[in-house]
């Protein structure tokens, strides 16, 4: 995923993600698109008091202020850094690392990375909030930054090639 819109949607659904499985998420996925107006930062960004207590009643989706807030808080973070010249999505892109880190096993698998660790930090500091370094990775890894597949799975070449088209355009 390399577009400013599906790496913004991403973050934040990681962020509500937390301490929740996935698959409440995921079934709550097109509510959570309507509940934020498509998770369009420019229109999210708006978003008031009033539309934090219109969220915090909405069955739909995870109603957790502090969740909702920081989605807000994301969208007009990714202004932020629109303004400062380097958009969300080449942020993120240029956070992956160097030398990628392949799993052998399930032990192997990591939480965070000193690359995780350091765009958590930009982002915090553009204002974005529900975004440490464990939640940043993970959107690293559904967001095609990072392939953690074990080095036995038969779909890691398939995920390698995708991200290497990726950093090539």
């Amino acid at each position: 995923m390399r577009d400013e819109r599906g790496l913004y949607e991403r973050l934040c659904l990681e962020g509500f993600q937390s301490g929740l499985s996935w698959l409440t998420i995921l079934r709550k996925r097109e509510a959570f698109r309507r509940a934020f107006a498509g998770f369009d930062p420019e229109a999210v960004a708006r978003f008031g008091e009033g539309d934090v207590e219109r969220l915090l009643v909405d069955a739909s989706i995870v109603r957790h202020r502090g969740k909702i807030e920081a989605t807000i808080a994301n969208a007009r973070g990714v202004l932020v850094l629109r303004a400062r010249g380097t958009p969300l999505h080449e942020l993120v892109w240029s956070s992956a690392p160097a030398r990628h880190h392949v799993p052998r096993a399930q032990a192997d698998w990591l939480s965070a990375t000193p690359e995780s660790i350091a765009l958590a930090k930009e982002l915090r500091r553009a204002g974005f909030r529900f975004v440490g370094p464990t939640t940043v990775y993970a959107a690293m890894q559904a967001c095609g930054v990072v392939n953690d597949h074990l080095a036995a799975c038969p779909v890691r070449q398939a995920v390698e090639r995708e991200r290497s088209e990726a950093f090539a355009t």
